[in-house]
């Protein structure tokens, strides 16, 4: 008894307990008996001389302020005297106060508020967690469950209400071993468990987290930690390093012709795991959005295909479970990274065309078309100048002769034939008629005699 008064960290927790106790006032203020319970009559309860720090925990109605504390001389103890009293802690949430106090004044104490009633205080000695080992050769990828108990002087606690104060988390902290591929990884965290009975958990309330979690950091050496964690308790369970190794797995594609399926082979490291016990499932997912459901039952063998329908060309994705057994003979389950994998578009057939000039062909013919390029603009500006030099002087020669009536050059008349036909017609108007008169342009010789008849 002596030596549970000296322990310093003693936890008073108030959970439910039953039943209204009736009890003389005597009972009402109870020294701490040997199975570490204090009655809790009246909201009072008695704090012995040779406690040298005590925390209490005291639950009260959900949103309700927080409790005031009654010392035996009568003074009142706030959760706002924290912030100046170094020797008081204290913790105010919506649902609980826990409250630490160094060197607390003995005798009867008392607690005001809205504390749960039908309770019962119950005294902790020396909080302590314990955690299932992990197994020493693990997969990345793999599901793992564990379970953490709280520990009161080695013994389960339980307590309602528990969970509403108490997590409990799982980190793992590479070991920085070059020889691995974590090297420099620094901290994953991988989980928080809450004493709920949600998932994993069991019973809500009874000490003991329960949950699982997926191994989904690099492979390498890690070394686990588990932390106990409370507003002002902290307990800490770190274990030897562990190898997290890559799924035990490799895979291959055979690209099928174009009415075949694809073969997806998946050969096991049988270092590591014995192949006759290997189940897979998962889903595959193809380049038009479809996804099909597969499993393959385990037999014996070192690998398994499987069959991939044939939806031409595009991106294809496989997501597998695998249950096993190690060569350790522990059975696992791992969720592995997805496998992908492309087929790639055909190449149409292109019709050969002919082999074109060389370099310098090519060069030569450039440079003739150039050239005769070059000589026909010069020939055709030529022909273009002197037609035009021609139409002027036709223009000017029909303008000279038909308009001016000109000669085109001095007496060299372009018009002579008129001039011929001219003369011709003058010389017939000169002809005499009938009675031999003459008739012309310069005079005419009228006969005015007259006949004998």
């Amino acid at each position: 008894m002596e030596s549970m008064r000296s322990i310093i960290g003693i936890c008073l927790i108030i959970f439910f307990f039953g039943s209204p106790v009736m009890a003389s006032e005597q009972d009402k203020l109870t020294i701490l008996e040997d199975n570490n319970e204090i009655p809790l009559f009246n909201n009072r309860f008695r704090i012995d001389h040779d406690i040298d720090k005590i925390t209490l925990l005291f639950f009260r109605r959900q949103g309700s302020p927080a409790v005031v504390l009654v010392r035996p001389d009568g003074s009142k103890v706030y959760a706002t005297q924290a912030l100046k009293d170094d020797k008081l802690q204290w913790h105010d949430e919506l649902s609980y106060d826990l409250i630490v106090m160094e060197t607390p004044m003995p005798g009867p104490w008392q607690v005001v508020g809205q504390i749960l009633p039908e309770s019962k205080i119950m005294v902790i000695g020396d909080i302590s967690l314990e955690v299932d080992t992990l197994p020493a050769m693990l997969f990345r990828g793999e599901i793992i469950k564990l379970t953490g108990r709280v520990l009161n002087d080695g013994q389960e606690v339980k307590i309602g209400h528990f969970r509403e104060v108490i997590k409990m988390q799982v980190d793992f902290v590479s070991t920085n071993n070059n020889d691995y591929t974590n090297f420099g990884a620094g901290t994953e965290h991988v989980a928080d468990f809450k004493d709920d009975g949600r998932g994993f958990d069991e019973r809500p309330g009874d000490a003991i987290f329960t949950g699982e979690f997926r191994l989904d950091f690099a492979s390498g050496e890690w070394r686990p930690e588990i932390s106990l964690t409370t507003p002002l308790i902290q307990r800490k369970v770190v274990q030897e390093p562990v190898v997290v190794k890559d799924p035990p797995l490799q895979f291959e594609v055979v690209e099928g012709a174009k009415d075949e399926s694809h073969e997806l082979v998946i050969s096991f490291d049988t270092s590591l795991v014995d192949p006759s016990s290997v189940l897979l499932q998962g889903r595959i997912f193809y380049p038009n959005n479809d996804e099909q459901a597969f499993s393959l039952p385990a037999q014996e063998g070192a690998q398994r295909i499987l069959k991939i329908s044939n939806y031409d060309w595009g991106h294809y994705s496989v997501e597998m479970d695998v249950f096993g057994t190690n060569t350790n003979g522990r059975e696992f389950m791992a969720t592995l990274p997805a496998y992908d994998f492309s087929i790639a578009r055909p190449i149409e057939k292109v019709v050969e065309l002919p082999v074109g000039p060389s370099p310098e062909e090519l060069a030569r013919i450039q440079e003739e078309a150039q050239k005769a390029k070059a000589m026909s603009s010069g020939l055709f500006y030529t022909l273009v100048a002197l037609g035009n030099v021609l139409i002027l002087l036709l223009g000017w020669g029909l303008i000279r002769v038909l308009v001016l009536k000109k000669t085109l050059f001095g007496k060299f008349n372009l018009l002579f034939w008129r001039k011929k036909q001219q003369s011709k017609n003058e010389s017939s108007e000169v002809n005499s008629d009938g009675n031999g008169s003459k008739n012309g342009k310069s005079g005419e010789i009228l006969n005015l005699s007259m006949s004998d008849d």
